[in-house]
This record gives C-alpha cells, sequence and structure tokens, in this order.
C-alpha cells in the first residue's frame, strides 16, 4: 500500500481513538452517577429531577436500571469502535480482506444490533416508570435506517468472507 493511502486512513484512526477515549469518559461519568446515585441517593436524584419521597421508588429504580443500561451501550459502542480501529490497521497495512475482519464486521453487526434492542428496552423501562407527575421522556420509535445498517453490517461480513476464501483459493492456485 502506498503512503498516501496509509495517510488517508490517518483522520479515521485518529476520530476512532478519540471517539473510543470519549465513549469511556462518558461511561464513566454513567458509573459515577450510578455509585453516586446509592451513595448520596437523595442528593442526585434530586439534581436529577426527582425528589426521593415516598411513592418515587419505582422510578428511582427506573432510573437505575437505565444507567446500567447505558453501561452496557458503552461497552457495545467501545467494542464496535475497538473493532474498527482493528479493522483500519489492517487496511493501512495493506490486507484488508482477512478472515478476522469479516468477523469483526459480524460482531459490529451484533454489537449495532445489541443498542437497537437496548435502546427499546430502555424506552420500555422508562415508560413503565413514567408518572403524569414526575414523566421521563425517553421514547423509542422505529427506525428503519439503523435497521437497514445491521443489516448491511451482516451483508458486507458475509461479503469479507468470500473475499477472503476467494483470494486464499487464488493464493492457494498459484
Amino acid at each position: 500500500m502506498n503512503q498516501s493511502s496509509r495517510n488517508g486512513l490517518s483522520l479515521p484512526h485518529r476520530a476512532l481513538a478519540i471517539l473510543s477515549q470519549l465513549n469511556l469518559i462518558a461511561g464513566g461519568g454513567i458509573l459515577v452517577l450510578l455509585i453516586s446515585g446509592f451513595i448520596a441517593r437523595d442528593w442526585v436524584f434530586t439534581a436529577l429531577g426527582v425528589r426521593p419521597l415516598e411513592g418515587n421508588e419505582s422510578l428511582i429504580a427506573g432510573m437505575r436500571t437505565i444507567m446500567v443500561a447505558g453501561l452496557v451501550a458503552v461497552a457495545l459502542v467501545h467494542s464496535i469502535l475497538a473493532r474498527l480501529l482493528a479493522m483500519v490497521h489492517t487496511v493501512r497495512i495493506g490486507d484488508a480482506f482477512v478472515a478476522e475482519n469479516a468477523q469483526r464486521l459480524k460482531e459490529i453487526a451484533w454489537a449495532v444490533l445489541g443498542l437497537e434492542v437496548l435502546h427499546a428496552v430502555i424506552a420500555a423501562i422508562a415508560g413503565s416508570v413514567s408518572t403524569p407527575a414526575l414523566p421521563l421522556d425517553i421514547r423509542w420509535s422505529f427506525n428503519l435506517t439503523r435497521w437497514l445498517t445491521v443489516l448491511m453490517l451482516f451483508v458486507l461480513a458475509r461479503v469479507f468472507e468470500q473475499g477472503t476464501m476467494m483470494r486464499e483459493d487464488l493464493e492457494g492456485t498459484v
């Protein structure tokens, strides 16, 4: 691979590395919020707009559950970004069609699917604990683009698998 192709991937590589760090920082923030919600419950939930009075226990439990789901989302996003970084690395060294990239794409597809399901779960939790007095306004709506992205990733994973097998066959015949 020539030098200009490698340099062309330095921006995506940097962007993915920065996004990965920001994702971990966000995860740390959610974790701090979750832990401090147990240590200083009244203060934290009052700051979040929920007075920890009798009758608000299910709302507080729901908010804590959503924080845990947020940590799961951070882990899924970290998984996606790590795999994308690894794929960019293989492209930078000039070997994109490798079995590992096909597997990475498949894992990314599963992670994106997991994020979509998690989004629906969070909305369901919010809807179940929300009250007219204290609404928790988190909604889910079907987004065709995100679901098509999941399908596209699975298809691309298969394309990479086929490309890898074809290259291996070609190398075996030469």
